[in-house]
């Protein structure tokens, strides 16, 4: 692999936890050049998984066009796999980009969420629910 994870700081100057996760190349289920997925440490689903770059940025749509055309395609070939092997009915993709849009960690990251029959009662709206006043916009 060309490009590796490096020792950045998050902003209160602790080791950036997901470069360290990258370096414990144990935990990867899945990597490529430029980018490596693991598992999400506090799931919302079973195979909750995070695909991240191995350099370290905080801003996803800063990535150059090669590490983030990387980081899509195996996002795409991970959910695939999730989807597989897990029999998930569907995927949640998302990425929170600036603190504004609720990013806590400061390392550019796309979260894989499977979906199953039945986890929620109504699942319509999906990612729009993250301003939950305007998410059901089928009631207006």
């Amino acid at each position: 692999m060309s490009a590796s994870a490096s020792d950045e700081r998050g902003p209160e100057g602790a080791p950036c936890v997901l470069c360290a996760r990258v370096a414990a190349t144990d935990s990867l289920v899945a990597e490529t050049e430029y980018s490596a997925a693991f598992a999400d440490e506090f799931p919302l689903s079973e195979g909750h998984s995070l695909v991240v770059p191995r350099r370290h940025e905080t801003d996803l749509m800063a990535l150059p066009d090669e590490e983030r055309s990387d980081l899509w395609a195996l996002a795409d070939a991970l959910a695939a796999t999730l989807r597989r092997e897990l029999e998930a009915a569907g995927i949640n993709v998302g990425a929170n980009i600036g603190a504004s849009a609720g990013q806590t960690v400061a390392h550019a990251h796309i979260h894989l969420i499977p979906r199953y029959e039945g986890d929620v009662a109504d699942p319509r709206g999906g990612v729009r629910w993250v301003l939950p006043h305007r998410a059901a916009y089928w009631n207006e």
